[in-house]
């Protein structure tokens, strides 16, 4: 994971996270590489072929990702949709590739030694007790708590704990039996729970249209974070069923669905050729060579291929956002990975 201090306009404000970190008023805003080539054509019927053969289980699959008992929203969530049939969006595929430079994909989790990244996911009871939490900095674009939130001796968050916590500070949590997600951006324990904003969202319904249009949530697109994960227990099971997360430095004043806000990092052209929209969906093209990676890394290459990713949040160029796990293996997960150029992927427009 790559710190650096970002500043985001994350509604009508542009926030500048090392004046909020030295200030005290929060975390730093951190994630963590970009994309070249001509636009490639729709897949035709033997990528397509070549597609269902890499994976079997999705091609037939009725089901889509679950988690706690849960549905991580319906398989006609647009986090759950096959892309694959999807027309190319030649425009943006070629600025992309056209700033790509030497960039490659770079998996945003994995471990280091005794230190592990990525963004961890709690599993709470459906009585798990509700606690208060203040948002700080945009309390009404969030959804009123209480929040089923662990104590901060159990809590999991991101980098670090809840009480020493740098970067992002995001928290997941979701409710079993209710099949409540609750996340939270820049989180933290101080005499009680603190985010500087918080979204809750109903896993057994669409995600789309659950919070109001403009407003943004743990992410700085509008979206839930959870469905968007790269999950240990899904690369070890062989399957992934949705779409990845994944961010990039700078966004323009637009937005694409699923999508519901926009983002301007501060220093970034409004409608530069280098500046995507939030919700912008990427996919793996259809000839991009596989027979290098890992049976674990070709997992998700798959996944990228059928699902797509999805511009979700300001960061580091095509950095994809996996949960903290002590299971990950930078042999057989990370570094296979990392060798898939920019270039090996293409911008899709919405729908077929």
């Amino acid at each position: 994971m790559v710190n650096w201090n970002a500043t985001v306009k994350r509604w009508g404000w542009v926030v500048t996270s090392s004046i909020l970190a030295a200030c005290g008023a929060g975390p730093a805003q951190v994630s963590g590489t970009h994309a070249h080539d001509a636009a490639v054509d729709l897949a035709s019927g033997s990528d397509l072929q070549k597609l269902t053969a890499d994976a079997p289980d999705i091609a037939a699959a009725p089901v889509g990702p679950t988690l706690g008992g849960c549905p991580v929203f319906p398989p006609t969530d647009p986090w759950n949709t096959p892309v694959t049939t999807w027309p190319v969006d030649t425009v943006w595929t070629a600025r992309l590739h056209a700033a790509a430079g030497a960039r490659r994909l770079h998996p945003d989790y994995g471990n280091w030694g005794a230190e592990q990244y990525g963004i961890p996911v709690n599993v709470v009871p459906a009585d798990q007790p509700a606690v208060p939490v203040a948002f700080d900095w945009w309390p009404d674009e969030s959804d009123a708590g209480p929040y089923p939130f662990p104590g901060a001796n159990v809590l999991q968050i991101e980098g670090g704990t809840p009480t020493a916590c740098d970067g992002d500070c995001h928290v997941l949590v979701v409710q079993a039996g209710t099949c409540a997600l609750f996340e939270g951006y820049a989180c933290r324990w101080e005499a009680g729970w603190h985010c500087g904003n918080g979204a809750r969202w109903d896993l057994t319904s669409t995600s789309l249209g659950q919070r109001p249009d403009g407003w943004t949530s743990a992410d700085a697109a509008g979206l839930a974070i959870l469905p968007g994960l790269v999950r240990y227990d899904e690369v070890a099971a062989g399957v992934i069923r949705h779409a990845l997360r994944f961010t990039y430095h700078c966004t323009r004043a637009e937005r694409r669905p699923p999508a519901t806000h926009q983002a301007v990092p501060s220093g970034c052209d409004l409608q530069g050729d280098d500046s995507p929209p939030m919700g912008l969906r990427l996919r793996l093209r259809a000839d991009a060579d596989l027979a290098g990676l890992t049976a674990r890394a070709k997992v998700v290459a798959v996944a990228m291929r059928t699902y797509g990713l999805i511009l979700a949040d300001n960061g580091s160029d095509y950095y994809v956002t996996g949960e903290r796990h002590a299971g990950w293996s930078d042999a057989e997960d990370i570094a296979p990975l990392k060798t898939l150029p920019a270039t090996a992927f293409e911008a899709i427009q919405a729908g077929p």
